[in-house]
Order: structure tokens, then C-alpha cells, then sequence
């Protein structure tokens, strides 16, 4: 005969081992989900890395074949037998002429952007009246000013200058249409620069041009090779200017120059993409080297 505390102590005991059935079930089933939410997203993390990869790859593959193996080998895999001539033919064909172009044009261009929307950001962030608030507003609206819209007046403003088949009618419509956004970001950036570093600068003595010198521009760093890393790839990759604004070979930039080569060599795919590729590494190592300050610029602008 069992007492009320014994059989109260055996249903107790078969709750207990109830529950220990239960959670050992739990924890032989919960790691197979965890497995399979872990693995998925890395498979098609792995997907997306081909599918974007894939083009550069082929590109290179392709740049290294001769016009022959082009049509003859399967474009899926590595060429049978590379070769560099592809890269010789489109440096003999004055590709180094239009590297440097470029290369000034963009960098004229986007020392002036930086330059002239560090002092506009600095004025409109730290001087706050009517006149600072106005002008914000202008580089603001030029933000909404379609680049194609404007190159008929551009066109008859840098023909009446006397600068048309010239570099620099390519560099003053570059920072023009370059300044609006660099300033938005630079004025979210120095905006979220504490005001008691600022105030006790000027308590200190310190001018503008000081606090702009050693305060705005060191904490600024970020937001400056932002728009320096941003600003170089529009100048470097910018094909209408030079189309409409220059017409002779000696002044002729590489987006340009490329369209050119595609004319030149109509048949032979190879030597465009080998002249692709040479145009596009000087960028492609600009991100790779930058790509940390570029996102960490944009995000910490607008995060607060």
C-alpha cells in the first residue's frame, strides 16, 4: 500500500524524465536547422561570388587569347595558349598617350572638387546664416540637373571660352557637376564634428583657416576619401564630355579612346578587352585599396 508522499514522488520523478526525453529530442533536432541556416546562405553566397566574378575572368581569359583561339577554343575555359600580344598591340596604338590625359584630367579635377567643397562644406556646417543656408540650397538643386540636359549650354559656354578641344574644357564641367554631392556629404560629415572641439578653438584664438587645418580636416578624413574615391571613378569613367567637347586624337581620353579601339579592332574581340582591362585596373585597385573609408565614409555621414 503506497502512501500520498510515494506517489507523489513518483509522478515526479516520471515529469522529470518526461522532460529530459523532451529536451534531448530538442537538442538532436535543433542542430540540424542551425546546420542547414548556416550552410544556405553560404552556398548562395558562393553563387553570387561566380556570377559576379565570372565577367572579369572571362574578360582576362579572353584578352589572353589570340584571334584564332578566340573562335576556335571554348570561352569557359582557360585559354590553350596565352599570350601577352593582345596588350602589345594596344600600347602601340598610343594607349599610354590617352592614360596620362586621363590621368591629368582626373586629377586637376578632383583636387579642385575637394578642394572647393571642403571650404563650401566647412562655411555651410560652422557659419550658420541666411546667405550659407542659400547657397546649400543652390548645391542642392544642382544635384536635380540632369548631366545630359546641360551639355548643349555647356557646349556653347566653353566655345564662347575659347576652351573647346582642350583638356581643360573637360575639367571646369567635371568639378561643376562634381561639387554638389561632395558637399552633401562633407556638410553631414563635419556637421557630426562635436561643437566643444569648435568652440574651444576659437576660445583658444584659433581662426577659421586654423580650425579648418587642424581640426575639420583630420576628423574629416573619411568623408574626404570618400569623395575622392567617388569623384575619381565618374571623371575616369566619363564618356560624353570628351565626346561632345574634344575631337583630336592627341587630347583624346580612354573612355573615348576605347570606343575607338572597338572600331578598330571591329573582328578582334581579344584586343578589346585586353585595352578594357588596362583602362580599368587603376580603378578596380582604387576600390580594392579604398573600399573600407569609401563605405565607412558614407555610412558614418548618415548615421547619426
Amino acid at each position: 500500500m503506497t502512501t500520498p508522499k510515494y506517489r507523489e514522488g513518483i509522478e515526479m520523478r516520471a515529469s522529470m524524465s518526461v522532460n529530459a526525453t523532451d529536451r534531448q529530442h530538442i537538442v538532436k533536432h535543433t542542430p540540424r536547422w542551425r546546420g542547414w541556416g548556416e550552410i544556405i546562405p553560404a552556398l548562395l553566397g558562393i553563387i553570387w561570388l561566380v556570377i559576379a566574378f565570372y565577367p572579369i575572368l572571362y574578360m582576362v581569359m579572353t584578352s589572353l587569347r589570340s584571334q584564332t583561339g578566340f573562335f576556335a577554343e571554348s570561352p569557359w575555359l582557360p585559354p590553350t595558349h596565352p599570350s601577352l600580344t593582345n596588350y602589345q598591340n594596344v600600347l602601340d596604338n598610343d594607349f599610354g598617350l590617352y592614360f596620362v590625359n586621363t590621368l591629368f584630367v582626373t586629377v586637376i579635377s578632383v583636387l579642385l572638387i575637394v578642394a572647393v567643397s571642403l571650404f563650401a562644406a566647412y562655411s555651410i556646417s560652422k557659419i550658420r546664416n541666411r546667405f550659407t543656408q542659400g547657397v546649400f540650397s543652390l548645391f542642392l538643386l544642382g544635384l536635380a540637373i540632369p548631366l545630359q540636359a546641360t551639355i548643349i549650354p555647356i557646349y556653347a559656354m566653353i566655345t564662347n571660352l575659347h576652351l573647346y578641344d582642350t583638356l581643360f574644357a573637360l575639367i571646369l564641367p567635371y568639378v561643376a557637376f562634381g561639387i554638389p554631392l561632395s558637399v552633401l556629404v562633407l556638410v553631414t560629415y563635419i556637421r557630426d564634428i562635436p561643437k566643444e572641439l569648435h568652440e574651444s578653438m576659437i576660445l583658444d584664438g584659433a581662426g577659421h583657416f586654423q580650425i579648418l587645418r587642424s581640426l575639420v580636416l583630420p576628423l574629416s578624413r573619411p568623408a574626404l576619401i570618400t569623395v575622392v574615391i567617388y569623384q575619381t571613378i565618374q571623371v575616369w569613367n566619363g564618356f560624353l564630355f570628351p565626346l561632345v567637347l574634344t575631337q583630336s586624337p592627341n587630347i583624346r581620353l580612354l573612355p573615348l579612346a576605347l570606343w575607338n579601339f572597338q572600331g578598330q579592332f571591329t573582328t578582334n574581340v581579344p584586343a578589346i578587352m585586353a585595352a578594357v582591362i588596362l583602362s580599368a585596373t587603376p580603378i578596380i585597385l582604387l576600390y580594392i585599396f579604398g573600399r573600407r573609408q569609401l563605405l565607412g565614409g558614407l555610412i558614418a555621414g548618415f548615421s547619426k
